[in-house]
């Protein structure tokens, strides 16, 4: 007996490793809801694809002209750039004016949706003025907000090439067109037919109130780094990738735009510590997390790390400080916020659990066979938000990645995702776009060599296979649409629901077009039509839904403007059953869809009469303001001063 304990105490290292290998498999392996739950779940939802309307002009293209260097992976370096918002242009109070970035012609077009009040104006695409625009830019996405604080919305555009441009609507313009757009620079260049700024290759970028002063600030993630001519086809070099498949940091630079009033910003290049503001940047969510009034930014980095920075901001000072998740027993690195080395393409905030505190979903490579992470869903653990203050100001970032167990793990190479309640039955489902490159050859083998390959050579063009126009690599992966069931896991119901069309997506915009309370959806396609799904679903409960803008300054009450919305304002009800609502007027997170700025929450059937409704803001002198109000249920819109009251 003796002999044989004594074994044991020899192989207890490796007995232990082994049951944590078996308790790891059988946690982590997926696991996905039967065909018949579907079926079950999938009877509370309905939409109806319609097709959005466009211009005509430019040139159709399936893949870009690219840096020399880049030839062998063409079809990889123009394998982003679709995007889409909903919002309200024409401030005819709904949010059913679609912003849509077509890579086959590479214009922004503004188009009525689908399902709207009519066609009140026709299709257009932006035009750009006296500004130095050439074959060498692309636009890459579009956030609406009112820059210049008139109650009209406006268009931020930001580009592989180039600076980010403004594009300020007219006052007085009557009609919705090209004409009704002013073109600048938001960062000043010396003008004239050549293009003389910065080259930068930006990928997201989201509009809020960062440093707490009333006035709305810009951020700019970037990706490839700062100077890359990526798309000049003149140049063969300059050019480079990223120097590690799980921690690269010689990406492009992230660059912050302080708010000065009426249309003025400010670039301010130092808020991020160097390893942190140099991430292959690909998504960025905002959202104030801890109640304070500052909203919180997550970074969604490629080839690295998602990074949590926490708010420390004072009025005139952009400030964050990075924190990280607490890893414990069972708990692998990569799925540890701050800390995860998967490829990170897009993110958005949700309460899912009801506790009061959002959650994140963040989006990755999950590929049978190909490439195998998996999609985050990051769920809270603090009690309330005065405990999770204390934990971010000691740099702990309190949230549990439990996507395996939720079954949202796993869905393909994953975009833009959206946490929304589709049918108000007062549980948000999560639509994410997935998909790469489309073509006829399958070129994932040679990619999963470059997977398993040295750090050392990843920076260099020459280590990368040939991906060009015609490879193929998840080019038939759908949609992924995401309902819980009644035992709070979820399944993918796209097949059920009409969605799995075998199309790369890129971005996905949210948005009530029609006013009837159920939330629409666009969808941005790369090289390929956009998509849009008019929601026909059978509502399961009541909603509130609010539009929230700033007080109209003088003379602007009179000019039939839709009003300033108030970007991070925040709304939080309590059910009679104890759930708690949250939901928020977002500035423009996830990779490349922008949702509408109105607040839509699904409250479900217990909810009958009226709420109570906390409301949570900062007017434009940057004065903190909470208030409850008893609304009934439906639309209202709200004028946000000093004191909220209905208009």
């Amino acid at each position: 007996m003796s002999s044989v304990a004594a074994w044991l105490r020899k192989q207890a290292a490796g007995v232990v490793a082994l049951a944590l290998m078996i308790t790891m498999f059988a946690i982590g392996r997926p696991t996905f809801a039967s065909d018949a739950t579907k079926a079950e779940l999938a009877g509370a939802y309905g939409f109806t694809s319609l097709a959005v309307a466009m211009p005509g002009g430019g040139v159709p293209k399936t893949v870009r002209k690219v840096n020399q260097a880049y030839k062998h992976i063409d079809a990889w370096i123009s394998s982003v750039g679709a995007a889409v918002a909903l919002n309200d242009l024409d401030g005819n109070g709904r949010d059913d004016d679609l912003v849509i970035v077509d890579t086959r012609t590479d214009q922004v077009v503004v188009t009525p949706a689908p399902g709207g009040a009519g066609e009140r104006y026709r299709p257009f695409a932006l035009g750009y003025g006296a500004l130095p625009v050439d074959a060498t830019m692309a636009p890459m996405g579009a956030v609406p907000a009112d820059y210049n604080d008139d109650g009209r919305i406006d268009l931020l555009v930001y580009w592989w090439g180039r600076t980010p441009t403004l594009h300020l609507q007219r006052p007085g313009s009557t009609t919705l067109d090209a004409a009704a757009f002013t073109a600048s620079e938001l960062v000043p260049n010396s003008g004239g037919a050549k293009y003389t700024g910065p080259v930068w290759n930006s990928n997201v970028a989201t509009v809020a109130d960062f440093d707490g002063d009333g006035k709305q600030d810009i951020f700019v993630g970037n990706y490839f780094p700062d100077g890359s001519p990526i798309l000049d086809s003149t140049k063969d070099g300059g050019v480079e990738m990223n120097h590690s498949l799980s921690h690269a940091t010689n990406g492009g630079r992230d660059y912050f735009f302080r708010g000065t009033g009426n249309g003025g910003f400010t670039c301010i290049e130092d808020v991020l510590p160097g390893e942190v503001s140099t991430g292959w940047e690909l998504g960025a969510t905002s959202a104030d997390l801890d109640g304070d009034g500052l909203p919180e930014l997550l970074l969604n980095n490629d080839f690295g790390p998602d990074h949590l920075l926490y708010n420390t901001s004072v009025p005139g000072k952009i400030r964050f400080a990075p924190t990280t998740g607490i890893r414990d027993l069972g708990v692998p690195k990569s799925k540890v916020l701050g800390e995860d080395s998967f490829k990170g393409m897009g993110s958005d905030a949700g309460d899912l659990n009801h506790d009061g505190i959002l959650d994140f979903f963040v989006s990755n490579i999950t590929t049978p066979y190909g490439i195998q992470e998996s999609n985050f869903t990051f769920l809270s653990t603090s009690k309330n938000q005065a405990e999770l203050r204390a934990s971010l100001r000691r740099g702990e970032a309190p949230w549990k990645d439990l996507s395996a167990e939720l079954r949202t793990a796993w869905s393909g190479w994953g975009w833009d995702p959206k946490i929304e309640d589709f049918d108000n039955d007062g549980d948000a489902e999560i639509v994410q776009a997935t998909g790469f490159v489309k073509g006829d050859v399958n070129r994932w083998p040679p990619l999963q060599e470059l997977a398993a390959s040295n750090d050392g050579v990843t920076h260099s063009p020459k280590s990368w296979p040939n991906v060009t126009e015609g490879g193929d690599i998840a080019g038939s992966q759908t949609l992924a649409f995401f309902a819980k069931g009644p035992d709070g896991r979820y399944a993918n119901l796209s097949e059920q629901l009409g969605l799995a069309v075998p199309v790369p997506t890129r971005g996905i915009a949210t948005g009530d077009v029609n006013g009837d309370g159920l939330l629409d959806f666009a969808v941005a396609r790369q090289f390929e039509a956009p998509a849009f799904y008019l929601n026909t679903s059978r509502s399961q409960g009541s909603f509130l839904g609010l539009r929230l803008l700033h007080p109209p300054a003088a003379g602007q009450a009179e000019t039939g403007t839709a009003g300033s919305p108030v970007i991070g304002a925040q709304v939080r009800v309590t059910g009679p059953d104890g759930r708690v609502f949250i939901g928020r007027v977002d500035g423009g997170s996830g990779h490349s869809g922008k949702r509408a700025h109105s607040v839509h929450i699904g409250l479900g059937a217990n909810v009958t009469g009226p709420v109570r409704a906390e409301l949570s803001w900062r007017d434009r002198t940057g004065t903190q303001h909470r208030q409850e109000l008893t609304l009934s249920t439906g639309w209202h819109t709200l004028e946000l001063g000093t004191q909220a009251k209905e208009k």
